[in-house]
C-alpha cells in the first residue's frame, strides 16, 4: 500500500497474499452454500445462509454492520455491508449476470469506509460461483 491509501500497484506482492487463509475459509463457506442451496436466487438468502455456514465453523462475522457516511465532518448516510467476516473482509452477496467493474468500485469504496483492506464479491447467479478478490 502506497503512502496516499492506494493499492502498491509496482509492489503486488506486498496485497496479494493479505487474509489469504481467512478468504480462503469464506470461498469454502461459498462454495458449501452454492451446492446446498443452488444458484439464482435472492441475494440475501445467500447472505443469510453464509451467516448459518459460517457459524458451524466457527468464523466470526458481523452481519449487516453500519458504517458512517461523513462529507466534511458531518454524517449523511450510513454504509451497511452484507456481512464482515474475520473482523477484517467485506463480504457482498451478488446475484447478478457478471462482476463488473460497477461492483469493483463500489466494494473499493467500501472498504475505504469501513477502514479495511480485503473484500470478496461472491456470485450466486449461475451454477459455477463468480468471485474476485479485492485488495485496497
Amino acid at each position: 500500500m502506497n503512502t496516499d491509501g492506494m493499492p502498491d500497484l509496482k509492489h503486488p506482492e506486498n496485497t496479494k497474499l493479505l487474509l489469504k487463509e481467512e478468504t480462503h475459509q469464506i470461498l469454502g463457506c461459498a462454495f458449501e452454500v452454492l451446492n446446498e442451496v443452488g444458484h439464482g436466487l435472492h441475494e440475501k438468502i445467500y447472505e443469510n445462509a453464509l451467516v448459518v455456514e459460517f457459524k458451524l465453523r466457527g468464523i466470526a462475522s458481523d452481519q449487516q454492520r453500519r458504517y458512517p457516511v461523513l462529507y466534511k465532518g458531518v454524517q449523511v448516510g450510513e454504509y451497511v455491508p452484507d456481512l464482515i467476516a474475520f473482523d477484517a473482509v467485506i463480504v457482498d452477496t451478488k446475484t447478478i449476470d457478471r462482476i463488473t467493474d460497477h461492483e469493483r468500485g463500489k466494494m473499493i469504496n467500501y472498504l475505504r469506509k469501513a477502514k479495511l483492506r480485503v473484500g470478496l464479491i461472491l456470485n450466486f447467479k449461475h451454477a459455477r460461483l463468480e468471485w474476485e478478490r479485492i485488495v485496497v
